[in-house]
């Protein structure tokens, strides 16, 4: 074989960071924990959720002033959950925080936070008198599909606050409650798609914004 024929032999075969091997997560609080530690310091990666397991975060791990504090570590990189009937909640007599918050290059300290989650349940995360009960996007972008955040409270966005770019397909954000708007969905700037995604029963009102309203909901 000829040099030039091995180098592209190579260049076809070589894998790429995008093939990288997805890392499998027990069902338990640390385990999840630490693989979002982990994708982080990576750079990123997809992490497979324990089938139809209930993942209860006793403390916080992530958020801090003014933020606030929330159950999981920062998303900080492009990290992909994918479970099936896979909870994440936060316990009934643990502290309030909120589930999870992603940082994008707006937020201070800038972060490339991007998450997906794929069949996977958000529920009862407590922001109180912070925003995103369920989901605090600040300046990332947040991917949701078949999945459902539901049972949380905040002061703004009760399930989901976000200030750049939220997606949602076949996915329900329901019975959240905010204390001053957007018992769902808070937009405060960027972008919400929704996708065959319905946004009902949450308290004082579906929706709010720092306008223009959230479409379809």
């Amino acid at each position: 074989m000829t040099v030039s024929g091995a180098l592209a032999l190579c260049a076809v075969t070589a894998p790429t960071a995008q093939a990288a091997s997805a890392t499998i997560v027990p069902c338990s609080e640390g385990a999840l924990v630490n693989a979002i530690d982990a994708a982080n310091a990576a750079g990123g990666g997809t992490l497979i959720l324990a089938p139809f397991c209930t993942y209860t975060l006793t403390s916080a791990h992530g958020g801090d002033d003014p933020d606030g504090p929330s159950g999981l570590p920062n998303i900080t990189s492009p990290i992909s959950l994918t479970g099936l009937g896979t909870v994440i909640t936060r316990d009934d007599g643990a502290d309030p925080f909120r589930i999870v918050e992603v940082d994008g290059p707006s937020h201070e300290p800038a972060g490339q936070g991007q998450l997906t989650l794929t069949t996977i349940t958000l529920r009862n995360g407590d922001a109180e008198d912070g925003v995103g009960g369920g989901i605090a996007n600040f300046g990332g972008h947040v991917i949701l599909t078949a999945s459902t955040v539901r049972d949380n409270g905040a002061d703004l966005g009760g399930g989901i606050y976000t200030d750049n770019a939220l997606t949602l397909t076949a996915s329900g954000v329901h019975d959240n409650t905010a204390a001053t708007d957007g018992g769902g969905i808070y937009k405060n700037s960027g972008s919400v798609a929704l996708l065959a995604s319905p946004i009902v029963h949450n308290s004082p009102n579906n929706c709010g914004a720092n306008p223009p309203a959230v479409p379809d909901c």
